[in-house]
């Protein structure tokens, strides 16, 4: 039993050295990186403490520092060991933030969410309580219950989120306390939250609950605006809520109008004449289908009889006819925006289809061309990446390229070991092609001029006696063709057929954008033309200097003049060039100059 000990505390403290060992590898890899390139920032974690360090567990047992303690239990009712406090206790121990970023804090745009509640019910319930009979004194506490509500979170809003908004000045984002507070109270927003929060309710005991009084709650209609860029900014479809937006002017617009006609009908009197809303059904539903055919002007209305009835009319209708063309023109503009980029790709695919009719191209092409630009748009939504990417800035186009395609370029063996601001360079070079099923995306034989990486999809490399056996098949995330982008001196030919095996989505990276890249990085060129290299000749067999006996040679070597007859030619020229082998001779040369 002692010896069984022994052997384990040897194997466990050989563990832990052959850790040590790795971590310190670790880490003079990261000090000899920093050596080289300054600029690399530091991505070394916090110290970790030494596996050494760790007490051996005993051959029988578990450490004492891993069993449970009771001390980590915060309800006695439940037996289970909690690595998190509970939701309640990080509740309590929560701090609101110093400064709030308005354009990426999620939680400022909930609580945007809150105050345009607020004020919503402020603009749609202002108009209902002052124009219809549904504010009562036997609900009159209800109502009051949610304005003060309402009025709550205005003051918060003030007090709380606004003076801790950060702002920009001179290139400098601001999160000093007091200047964000002075920068608020000097804004325009302030002296509308302010003017919002007139406290006119104190007529109350004068006139009575009268809705009126808290009409300059709806001037906090800066948040709104304020709520739809965030929200906008944060969605993926946003022309979806721009759809529902609009829509919803709509209704208000008809939602005050029918307030308006009870209104109307009351100061005339309901039912005195037939224009009037006649104090039947829902009064609601009905002043709200008056407001419909009024501002959609669908007609079939009764006409008005006296002169305050006339003007009301006219009024609704030159409204009517103002406003439904604006919100018509508005949900145009927001269906064109979102559609604008089915409309290019609809224009673009018609152009190219009258291209090909006008010159007569075989329907099979027009087929593979009508498939590719399906595919590539329903794939990716757009025909072209970089022109997504062209209004972007130089630091913005190489982090969304490093969060894309870092991941597979990395893997290249034959760039591992190379600078890492190089292998940065070369991601925003990257294109990006689609290929259709059976496309050749390089033949054998062919110069290679650039290097493919799988993006989706897959190939096939073909070879054989036919050229038509599948050697092997490549999926997402390989590479393929890296050697032709350093090979020199013929070695960068095609060695066989690639074919795409379905869609396959594709980067590929130039020859002469690698040498572009490579000017600035010496030491990367020299590491990766040895790679090329020796890539180059483990890759190709040693060739027989004389051929077997079943090599077919296309042209059969010359065969070797006769010694007999070459004395004889020599004699003819030394007698003048007379006689019947002087002309044979003459004829030779003839005919090598005929060949030549």
């Amino acid at each position: 039993r002692i010896g069984s000990a022994t052997s384990l505390s040897s194997a466990i403290v050989n563990t832990r050295l052959q850790e040590l060992v790795k971590l310190f590898k670790e880490r003079t890899e990261k000090v000899k990186e920093k050596l080289i390139d300054p600029d690399v920032t530091s991505d070394e974690e916090s110290p970790v403490a030494s596996p050494a360090a760790a007490p051996v567990p005993p051959p029988g047992g578990e450490v004492e520092g891993d069993k449970p303690s009771g001390d980590d239990h915060y309800c006695e009712m439940l037996c289970c060991t909690f690595k998190y406090r509970p939701w309640l206790d990080r509740l309590k121990s929560y701090k609101f933030p110093s400064s709030i970023d308005p354009l990426t804090n999620l939680m400022y745009v909930l609580w945007l969410f809150f105050v345009v509640m607020a004020w919503n019910w402020n603009c749609w319930l202002i108009p209902v309580r002052w124009a219809f009979p549904y504010q009562t004194p036997a609900n009159i506490h209800c109502w009051l219950l949610v304005d003060y509500l309402c009025d709550l979170i205005y003051v918060l809003d003030i007090l709380v989120f606004q003076t801790r908004l950060q702002f920009v000045q001179g290139g400098d984002i601001i999160t000093d306390k007091k200047a964000m507070k002075e920068n608020y109270l000097k804004s325009q927003r302030f002296k509308m939250d302010v003017l919002c929060l007139l406290p006119l309710d104190f007529f109350y005991f004068k006139v009575g609950v009268n809705p009126l009084l808290r009409f300059p709650r709806c001037l906090k209609y800066m948040a709104f605006f304020e709520f739809n860029d965030r929200l906008e900014a944060i969605l993926t479809k946003a022309y979806i809520y721009r759809v529902i937006r609009t829509t919803a002017y709509l209704l208000y617009s008809l939602h005050v109008n029918s307030c308006l006609y009870y209104w109307a009908s009351a100061y005339e009197g309901l039912g005195s004449t037939t224009w009037v809303y006649d104090g039947e059904g829902n009064s609601y539903i009905r002043c709200y289908y008056w407001a419909v055919k009024t501002l959609i002007t669908i007609g079939g209305l009764p006409d008005p009889k006296t002169l305050f009835e006339i003007v009301f009319q006219l009024l609704n209708y030159f409204t009517g006819v103002f406003a439904f063309s604006v919100m018509i023109g508005q949900m145009r503009d927001v269906v064109g925006a979102a559609t604008a980029g089915q409309t290019y790709y609809r224009s673009c695919m018609d152009s190219t289809i009258k291209y090909m009719n006008f010159y007569k191209i075989p329907k099979t092409v027009q087929n593979r061309v009508k498939t590719w630009y399906e595919y590539t748009w329903h794939s990716q939504g757009m025909l072209d990446e970089s022109e997504l990417l062209v209004q972007l800035p130089d630091k913005m186009r190489l982090d969304i390229a490093i969060d894309v395609n870092y991941n597979i370029v990395s893997k290249v063996a034959l760039f591992q070991g190379c600078d890492r601001q190089m292998i940065f360079d070369m991601l925003k070079r990257l294109r990006s092609v689609v290929y259709l099923p059976n496309d050749y995306v390089c033949k054998k034989g062919e110069i290679g001029r650039e290097m493919y990486i799988i993006q989706a999809g897959q190939v096939q490399v073909l070879g054989g006696p036919d050229g038509k056996s599948v050697l092997v098949t490549l999926k997402a995330g390989s590479v393929f063709g890296e050697i032709s982008l350093l090979a020199a001196g013929g070695g960068n030919r095609r060695t066989a057929n690639v074919v795409a095996h379905g869609f396959a989505n594709l980067f590929i990276l130039e020859k002469k954008d690698l040498n572009e890249i490579l000017v600035h990085y010496p030491e990367s060129q020299k590491l990766l033309r040895k790679k090329a290299k020796k890539m180059l000749k483990n890759n190709n067999k040693p060739k027989d200097e004389k051929g077997g006996p079943g090599d077919s040679l296309i042209i059969p070597p010359k065969a070797e003049t006769p010694k007999l007859f070459k004395a004889a030619l020599a004699a003819t020229g030394r007698m003048g060039g007379k006689g019947p082998l002087a002309r044979l001779r003459w004829k030779l040369k003839e005919l090598k100059a005929m060949q030549a």
